[in-house]
């Protein structure tokens, strides 16, 4: 065997030496390439689930919001028929006393002017009974020169 060893030129020194080179070369390629390619990879898959696990939480969290969005607005719906509901019986309060605010004047105003047309009147029948009288003396005064001048 040592003949084809011999045969083909292969020197064990150099095969061991070749090993040995071989080992040192892997060696220092591992610490100084594989482990830091493997603790980044492991960092981007970390990064990766986070941003799986954020996207997800953001998910929920946004159809958090959307519902907390539609108990919201329906809330404004109810209080802003409740609103409404209560101006517009507010409202009906408002023009009923304005009704019977404007009817209390309208009756003053009549029972006034009733007092007024009744003073008028009072007054002018006063002044048609003085009238009355003094015409009264005034033909009594024509009939009796008529009288005694004939």
């Amino acid at each position: 065997m040592e003949e084809i060893i011999h045969a083909f030129g292969i020197d064990w020194r150099l095969i061991v030496i070749q090993v040995f080179n071989f080992a040192l070369l892997a060696g220092i390629l591992f610490y100084f390439l594989y482990t830091p390619v493997l603790k980044m990879l492991a960092e981007r898959e970390q990064k990766i689930k986070k941003g799986v696990e954020d996207a997800h939480n953001a998910g929920i969290a946004l159809s958090e919001a959307d519902a907390a969005k539609s108990e919201i607005i329906k809330n404004a719906h109810t209080d802003a028929g409740q609103i409404v509901v209560r101006a517009t019986a507010h409202a009906e309060e408002k023009g009923k006393a304005i009704l019977e605010e404007a009817s209390e004047k309208k009756s003053r105003e009549i029972a006034a002017a009733k007092v007024a047309a009744e003073e008028i009147r009072a007054k002018a029948l006063k002044d048609s009974e003085a009238e009355i009288a003094q015409m009264a003396i005034l033909a009594s005064e024509k009939l009796l020169n008529v009288e005694l001048s004939k």
